[in-house]
């Protein structure tokens, strides 16, 4: 049974990380995620549920439109992969707890505005405002943590990106990180409270500075190259999740 409920948890991740595709293309357009039903976004036909099985159908059409035969990207079954990926760690990690639960759909919406912001550079309200309402409830009423923790981790997250955002503008006359970057730290504070907030942009911060001199080096790209930071708060939220607590106790324990 312990091994079933890995099956369900990868099954259930690679279903939900389908619909995230599908938010993924629709929300920064404004279009419905419900209707119409799932379609070739070449051809326009509607796709049978038989070609859209997760990981499964994508390998079955050989990466292809059934009607018109337009390639489909890569990225449906990396969405569907990494979402199942991250809901049976989560499993492993966890077990069938309220934790579990809640940081479900913690790392489903980071896996949507992660795609989302390397796709348009932006991350939508609709994710990051009714996450920062979800996530503290629910860290609230599930996972029983202070509310205080929960709203300075909100105030924390958020503000703290503000200061830096609005230092940057002030010296430099440019708009060096968005407000999709500031209302996404306040969600991830809303979820994990304040104690998450300086290790994730740490994190963040580091992973990405590594990321930019990389592509700097190796594309040839200068210093006003921009890099969606949303990504790189994804990871290292999803790094804390996992381990982050653990090396924070180990620190404090030397």
């Amino acid at each position: 049974m312990y091994y079933l409920f890995h099956i369900l948890a990868f099954v259930l991740g690679a279903i939900v990380g389908s619909f995230l595709n599908v938010c993924i293309h629709r929300i920064p357009r404004g279009d419905s995620i419900i209707k119409p039903s799932s379609h070739c976004p070449a051809c326009n036909q509607p796709i049978s549920f038989f070609d859209n099985i997760p990981l499964i159908s994508y390998l079955l059409l050989r990466g292809r439109c059934r009607h018109c035969h337009t390639h489909i990207s890569f990225r449906y079954p990396l969405v569907e992969l990494l979402s199942a990926l991250l809901s049976l760690g989560l499993f492993l990690k966890f077990g069938l707890s309220p934790h579990l639960f809640v940081y479900l759909i913690l790392a489903w919406s980071l896996v949507a505005v992660t795609f989302i912001d390397l796709d348009t550079q932006t991350i939508p309200d609709v994710i990051t405002l009714s996450g920062i309402i979800f996530g503290f409830f629910a860290s609230f009423l599930i996972l029983q943590v202070k509310y205080w923790q929960l709203a300075l981790g909100i105030l924390l997250g958020g503000g703290i990106l503000y200061m830096v955002a609005f230092l940057y503008h002030a010296l430099t006359k440019k708009e060096g990180m968005g407000g999709g970057d500031i209302k996404l730290m306040a969600m991830i504070g809303a979820f994990l409270g304040y104690e998450s907030v300086l290790p994730v942009i740490f994190l963040a911060s580091l992973i990405g500075s590594l990321v930019g001199i990389i592509i700097m080096m190796g594309w040839k790209k200068d210093r006003r190259y921009a890099i969606p930071f949303g990504p790189f708060l994804a990871l290292s939220t999803l790094m804390y999740i996992f381990c982050g607590q653990d090396l924070v106790r180990w620190y404090a324990l030397r």
